[in-house]
């Protein structure tokens, strides 16, 4: 299995806060950006190939579950909160 590089985590984190961007309503866009952002510096320290995988592989799970969250999103739109209007 081959060492991830600092590119990869670093473009995957990208497109997570990317795909979290997408969300129709306020505050699941701002839950999903905090999270992310959360997750990734709780585990910037880790230096074990294996873990590092795991995380990654997780990571990835999570950006798709992100995608179909979004599009059930928009399949059930809301009217938009005050904070979104300013």
């Amino acid at each position: 299995m081959a060492v991830p590089s600092s590119a990869q985590v670093l473009s995957l984190y990208r497109a997570m806060l990317k795909e979290s961007k997408k969300f129709s309503s306020y505050s699941y866009r701002t839950f999903a950006d905090r999270r992310i952002k959360e997750a990734f510096r709780e585990n910037k320290n880790v230096t074990n190939p294996e873990v590092i995988q795991e995380l990654i592989e997780k990571a990835k799970a999570n950006r798709e579950i992100i995608r179909r969250q979004v599009i059930i999103g928009h399949l059930y739109t809301t009217q938009k909160l005050i904070i979104e209007n300013q």
